[in-house]
């Protein structure tokens, strides 16, 4: 799942720079050449074939059955995200920066919005998750720890230190992003020095695992999101298929 993430997240940066290639570079004749009519037809074929195959085999009794004894749903859906960012970039290609009818800047506007929802809905959603997990196990760990130190500390009442503890909000709100580091403390320290340092890496934990919850119930709508960009971008697209044939291409002139 890293390594996937990396590539998708390397194509996107790929494909941000080549949209933003329009602010030095500019090919009106090109969308309507040759090469340029294939990168379109590409395009749209790898956008629109393998995502309508995986919504449908996700969707259709019928199809699932019979398609993923062969192929899993999950290889369909791999194929599905590769194809698509792969078909958006071509796409860009395509356009030879020429965003100059506001149909061809819609167009690529709910591209890029579509292709961005994907991938928070594919890789960020399910890394919150992971986080999650994890975080919420290491809590675990660390409440059984406190509870059995607060248990010897029964034992030994006399044995008391004075300890402070300070932490801002900034740093906790890194902590949500960045990681837990849990406290470090010397076996031989004594017991309430070991319990409060203990209890503030519980208190961050939990800070953590609230934030991370927050941010997830924030972007957990991203499905719908995904629905709606698709559904205007394919509109859109086909707009603009009507387009280019209503109005003829150049080089069958």
């Amino acid at each position: 799942m890293k390594q996937e993430r990396t590539i998708i997240g390397g194509l996107l940066v790929l494909q941000l720079i080549l949209w933003l290639g329009f602010l030095v570079h500019r090919s009106p004749r090109f969308p309507g050449s040759l090469m340029g009519g294939i990168l379109a037809v590409l395009a749209a074929l790898l956008m629109i074939v393998p995502p309508l195959l995986y919504s449908a085999t996700k969707r259709i009794k019928f199809l699932k059955e019979k398609i993923t004894k062969r192929i899993s749903l999950g290889t369909i859906l791999n194929w599905h995200i590769y194809t698509s960012i792969s078909g958006s970039i071509l796409a860009i290609l395509h356009t030879g920066h020429r965003f100059e009818s506001n149909l061809g800047i819609w167009l690529t506007a709910m591209m890029l919005l579509t292709v961005l929802s994907g991938f928070v809905g594919r890789y960020f959603l399910s890394y919150s998750s992971k986080e999650l997990k994890e975080k919420q196990t290491e809590l675990n760990l660390l409440a059984t720890q406190y509870n059995q130190i607060i248990g010897a500390i029964a034992q030994q009442p006399n044995n008391e230190v004075a300890y402070t503890v300070s932490r801002n909000f900034v740093s906790r709100a890194l902590n949500s992003f960045v990681g837990m580091k849990t406290a470090q403390v010397d076996a031989n320290a004594p017991l309430s020095l070991r319990a409060m340092r203990v209890a503030e890496s519980i208190a961050d934990l939990e800070y953590a695992i609230k934030t991370h919850e927050l941010l997830k119930r924030r972007t957990a709508s991203w499905l719908k999101v995904h629905i709606a960009t698709s559904c205007a971008f394919y509109l859109l697209l086909i707009l603009h298929i009507w387009s280019a044939i209503y109005f003829g291409l150049r080089y069958f002139k």
